[in-house]
């Protein structure tokens, strides 16, 4: 019995220190960056190594199946041995471990340096010339990009899911790591509730793997791709993951793939536009893109509404935003939409000729 007590002290000892020292490096500055560059390299590439060559979600069944452990393990217990408060603390223990492994492989990344800092950009205050630069070789991109894939007057989904070409080293220069060789894109193990709550992908943080959901439409293939990839390349702010994905879908040479980059940001164009050109100017900017444009946005809305529970889906989203929040993504969930600042950051540093790390994108 003594010996049991001994052991329960120690394994309490290592929680309580491994929290601690969680705790201080999501405090201290830099000791976030430490981490990424540091501690995060490594393991990403022995997980995916062990995982990677695997068909299926490793982190998916550890969750799901702890999930029910937990249920029938406390449910056994309470009902069957009559017994309280050994399985409680032995659950809180467990919930302990859950909550260390997944900072400890994946989640200091929220506390890494930003993007700016990261890219060598300087942050730029909101200017409407800006804005408007940026919106009008938006548009003529969006529009070069669906001319290359129109099918008369219309626009159909490619006959097949491409997979972005992302070179070994395409994210180093802003600080994430790079492309382990054997990282490959898993299938979600439930994705109609994942639809239910409007999720297309999302980062395993357990075991360094990157999940895409099976219902994904292949024009929205290649950029979730990349967006997922980029997490699990040690990118933890949507904004950044969203960025990355527009830039390297924009470069390759697949006119599907192309499409893909520029048309994930309509609807974030499409916001930032209402704002700050009012709605007459809206209207007026709608007008100068190709009809198929809007209609095919339309079909997607419509699909993915068809799959999306509301009531599970505000509740997650809820939950979601509440995270991110915790996890010093200020903005929460509108995180997304900051993409567009980042990539006007961009652009008016590579006009400059100073900080830029990356090609030349619209």
């Amino acid at each position: 019995m003594k010996e049991i007590f001994e052991l329960f002290k120690i394994r309490w000892a290592v929680i309580l220190f491994l929290v601690v020292l969680i705790q201080l490096v999501m405090r201290m500055p830099g000791w976030g960056e430490w981490y990424a560059e540091t501690i995060y390299p490594p393991v990403v590439r022995v997980l995916s190594f062990l995982t990677g060559w695997l068909p299926f979600s490793v982190g998916d069944c550890f969750i799901y199946g702890s999930i029910l452990f937990l249920i029938v393990y406390l449910l056994w217990n309470f009902i069957v041995r009559r017994c309280l408060w050994a399985p409680l603390g032995n659950g809180v223990e467990y919930l302990f471990w859950v909550y260390i492994w997944f900072y400890l492989a994946w989640g200091l990344n929220y506390f890494r340096d930003d993007f700016y800092e990261r890219a060598g950009l300087a942050r730029v205050a909101y200017s409407e010339d800006d804005f408007r630069a940026f919106l009008d070789a938006y548009t003529d991109a969006l529009n070069a990009a669906t001319d290359m894939v129109l099918e008369g007057d219309s626009l159909r989904e490619p006959p097949e899911k491409l997979v972005p070409e992302v070179a070994p080293e395409a994210f180093v220069a802003y600080g994430l790591t790079r492309v382990p060789a054997h990282v490959r894109p898993k299938p979600m193990l439930l994705p109609g509730l994942m639809s239910g709550v409007g999720v297309t992908g999302y980062m395993g943080p357990f075991f360094s793997e990157f999940h895409l959901n099976q219902n994904l439409l292949p024009s929205q293939y290649p950029f979730t791709y990349v967006h997922e990839l980029s997490h699990l390349l040690g990118c933890s702010n949507e904004a950044e993951a969203n960025f990355h994905a527009y830039r390297i879908c924009v470069a390759s040479s697949d006119p599907w793939v192309r499409f893909s980059g520029y048309f994930a940001l309509f609807p974030y164009v499409a916001g930032n536009a209402w704002r700050a050109l009012g709605a007459e100017g809206y209207s007026d900017w709608l007008a100068r893109l190709r009809p198929a444009i809007p209609a095919f946005y339309e079909k997607r809305l419509a699909y993915w509404a068809s799959l999306y529970n509301p009531q599970v889906g505000e509740a997650q989203e809820w939950a979601y935003n509440m995270f991110l929040r915790g996890n010093r993504i200020s903005s929460g969930t509108a995180n997304y939409a900051e993409v567009i600042a980042l990539i006007i950051a961009d652009r008016k540093c590579a006009r400059d000729g100073s900080g830029t790390k990356n090609i030349k994108i619209p």
